[in-house]
């Protein structure tokens, strides 16, 4: 081992997350050989979750199979879908397992590496090296990123091709991503255009077919998405992409099998098993729906990220299953294990609705539905989908004002497009097109006074109070380009007016990485941006990388 590579890595931080501690003292000297002193350990999921969430380390190297609960790759997603591991942590799989539907699920979750055991102190630190290599070389960019200065970024992206010609396919990838994230679209579709052209890389192809896909042409996005996944039937990616234009082209039960198939070939993703549970269900197919929904509560049943909808989804395929025991388990289980969640309340009583309602008890039904939508009034981050599979239960048992309150909310947070048309339906197919109006015109007026009470606390010098009513409605709205512009914009403010805080610069950070999502094409982005970058040159402050993607700000 050369002392190049020890300097390398002398002075990185290391987490090894190994169940045995044989195998935890042999990573250790592996580590030790290679330069790292600074190595801490947990021996399952639960007890990697809390160092991951308190501290960024450089390396973390995983065992797969970490016994009782959660195995490796379904702890890396948590992390990934929680935002609790950067991209500037290298990630490295090790394990006996050779289990192909394993392998490939692990792999589709941006890993750094996967190393089969037995394994030599050598081939872990040049996998090591090498991904540090990486990082160190692409770190200018995330800088630059970090700082809110992207056009810069995308100059030195150019720069950097030049510097590193060996990740020249990394700097055009960022440069592409940093396109999209400021919304030029086209920039970003030629880019990835050039790079499929180069080297036919699958990744480039999709970023192509994704750039179509946020312009709206989802038709052009859906042929090319097609032939990705026939040319590549192990970039599962392509698949969750196709399965999105084929919702938005309004054809259900297409993207039910095109999920159906990404499953097969990797079945221990609960994202993407999730996702078919609530594509199936709105296809038709409740049988599909319930197989998916068992499987995500089993699979998540260890997690520290458990998801109380995922219940409710449960309960309601269960119920149209005939499975009444079943129901009965579950509601138990979400009161039980979930009675800490925010959303157990209103998801528990939407729950038990839906038993009291199948038992025939229609005063027990309504009760639960009105304990329901009054818990849906708090600022928990409730699903578009819940809320909307609230409304219905309420327009069924003659709770109309419990409808439109909810819809008022749903409507508020799928502004335009065939989001908003879809989640409107169940008015329509009521006949209540009455209905559908008030809640299309009550929304409005619900965005419209949030953001002027927000900008008249503001106004008042009551920052605090500003940021604190904007951040609830965007918990509340989190898919509302105006209402999360609004709320990083008062939390801008309130930075600029009482000082750094560093939760509330991170807050702001999310903030305008939302914006950007929602409305990349906004021309007052460039106004947040300028915000920030200018708070953090007032208060001297020096950000490090902390989920390291151009994406993110």
């Amino acid at each position: 081992m050369t002392s190049a590579t020890m300097h390398v890595l002398s002075g990185l931080t290391a987490l090894i997350i190994e169940p045995h501690a044989g195998m935890r003292a042999s990573i250790h000297g592996m580590l030790s050989q290679g330069g790292l002193t600074k190595i801490e350990y947990a021996v399952s999921s639960g007890t990697a979750i809390r160092p991951l969430r308190h501290k960024t380390f450089d390396l973390v190297i995983c065992e797969y199979d970490l016994g009782e609960g959660q195995d490796g790759q379904q702890l890396l997603e948590d992390l990934r879908f929680n935002k609790l591991l950067p991209h500037s942590t290298i990630f490295i799989m090790v394990t006996a397992e050779r289990t192909r539907d394993k392998v490939v699920s692990a792999a589709e979750l941006a890993l750094n590496d996967y190393i089969l055991k037995p394994f030599t102190a050598d081939t872990l630190i040049d996998r090591i090296t090498r991904a540090i290599e990486r990082r160190n070389a692409l770190q200018m960019i995330r800088q630059l990123v970090d700082d809110g200065n992207l056009s810069g970024a995308i100059e030195a992206c150019s720069v950097g091709m030049e510097q590193a010609p060996r990740y020249a396919s990394d700097f055009m990838r960022l440069r592409a991503e940093l396109h999209m994230t400021l919304g030029e679209l086209a920039e970003a579709e030629t880019l990835y255009g050039e790079l499929y052209t180069r080297r036919a890389l699958a990744w480039a192809r999709l970023g192509q077919a994704i750039t179509l896909h946020q312009q709206g042409r989802f038709a052009e996005a859906e042929v090319m998405l097609q032939a990705l996944v026939e040319e590549k039937p192990q970039f599962l990616e392509a698949y969750d992409w196709l399965a999105k234009a084929q919702e938005e082209l309004e054809r259900v039960e297409q993207a039910q099998r095109t999920l159906e198939a990404a499953v097969a070939r990797s079945p221990h993703a609960v994202q993407r098993l999730r996702r078919l549970g609530r594509i199936a269900l709105e296809a038709g197919d409740v049988q599909a729906a319930h197989q998916a929904f068992q499987q995500v509560v089993n699979r998540a049943r260890f997690s520290e990220f458990r998801e109380p909808e995922d219940h409710v989804h449960l309960v309601e395929t269960a119920i149209v299953q005939g499975e009444i025991q079943l129901v009965n388990s579950v509601i138990r289980d979400l009161s039980k294990t979930l009675a800490h969640a925010a959303k157990t309340p209103v998801c528990r009583a939407l729950s038990m609705a839906m038993l009291h309602r199948h038992n025939g008890e229609e005063q027990e039904t309504v009760d639960a539905l009105q304990t329901a939508v009054v818990a849906s009034r708090e600022p928990i981050a409730l699903s578009i989908d819940a809320r909307v599979m609230l409304a219905k239960k309420c327009l069924q048992s003659g709770l109309e004002q419990g409808a439109v309150e909810v819809m008022t909310t749903v409507a508020g947070n799928t502004p335009g497009g065939a989001a908003t048309a879809r989640t409107m339906r169940l008015f329509h197919e009521a006949g209540r097109e009455d209905l559908a109006t008030r809640v299309a015109r009550d929304s409005k007026n619900h965005v419209s006074d949030l953001v002027s009470a927000g900008a008249e606390k503001a106004r008042l010098g009551d920052y605090r109070g500003a940021v604190d009513l904007m951040s609830e409605a965007a918990t509340r709205l989190p898919n509302n380009p105006q209402v999360v512009f609004n709320a990083a914009v008062a939390v801008l403010k309130c930075l600029d007016n009482i000082g750094w805080d560093d939760e509330l610069g991170n807050r702001a950070r999310d903030y305008v990485t939302s914006a950007r999502r929602l409305d990349p094409r906004n021309p007052r982005l460039s106004l947040l941006g300028s915000m920030y970058r200018e708070l953090l040159q007032k208060y001297a402050i020096s950000r490090s990388d902390r989920y390291g993607s151009p994406t993110g700000f």
